[in-house]
């Protein structure tokens, strides 16, 4: 995970306080990409979660089953499959959508086996890698980009503004979103100024809208 992640003064990552938030009480949690089982314990904690994890670095399941939570070893990309509908209240995808091999049945598996899916990833649009392609001509290096184009975990390059687009076309309604800065939230023109997006997903009826009314997005740039 990159180290360039927002996080407050208590060095929290600003994008797990805004799920531990959103998240309800009790719920049924499936965490894809889990990584060392911090965001699912801070859940368990804060929440009293019922909460369960995939991840493929073996290593990090160790250390994400030391820390008293329930982890598999696998493929999340493949693994979705087995689990029934309506299996979990909230399917997690933090910081590892831009790594899903195949995004729309990633996406389109964790609405059919949650209700809620919390979806994160690294801003591709933020000013600084707008800046660094355009001055440099090469693929941007940056706080939430860390890698160089050649050992990136990233297969998909996507802006907040591409991500929204995509909900649209997909029948995938936004109910809540975070956008988080280099260093704090923001409000304002997300699509130039923010590093990540958080977004809450839901999945819509064929006769309903993608935005309710009342929840219309800001505009972006």
């Amino acid at each position: 995970m990159p180290s360039g992640v927002a996080r407050n003064a208590q060095g929290v990552r600003w994008d797990h306080l805004f799920i531990v938030d959103v998240v309800p009480a009790g719920a049924r949690v499936l965490d894809l990409g889990c990584g060392k089982g911090i965001l699912l314990k801070m859940l368990s904690d804060a929440k009293k979660v019922r909460g369960t994890g995939i991840e493929i670095v073996e290593d990090k399941v160790y250390e994400a089953v030391a820390r008293g939570v329930t982890v598999y070893h696998g493929d999340f990309d493949e693994g979705l499959s087995y689990y029934p509908d309506n299996s979990f209240d909230y399917v997690i995808l933090s910081q590892t959508l831009q790594e899903a091999r195949e995004t729309v049945a990633v996406l389109q598996q964790a609405l059919r086996v949650g209700h809620f899916v919390v979806a994160s990833f690294p801003n591709f649009g933020h000013w600084k890698a707008r800046l660094q392609l355009l001055v440099t001509g090469k693929a941007p290096v940056t706080g939430s980009l860390p890698y160089q184009w050649y050992n990136t975990p990233n297969i998909h390059s996507l802006t907040i503004k591409d991500f929204r687009a995509f909900t649209r076309t997909h029948g995938i309604r936004i109910v809540r979103h975070f956008y988080v800065g280099p260093k704090r939230p923001l409000r304002f023109w997300p699509n130039l100024r923010a590093a990540y997006g958080v977004f809450v997903l839901e999945k819509v009826a064929p006769e309903e809208t993608v935005v309710r009314p009342g929840e219309e997005l800001p505009a972006d740039e």
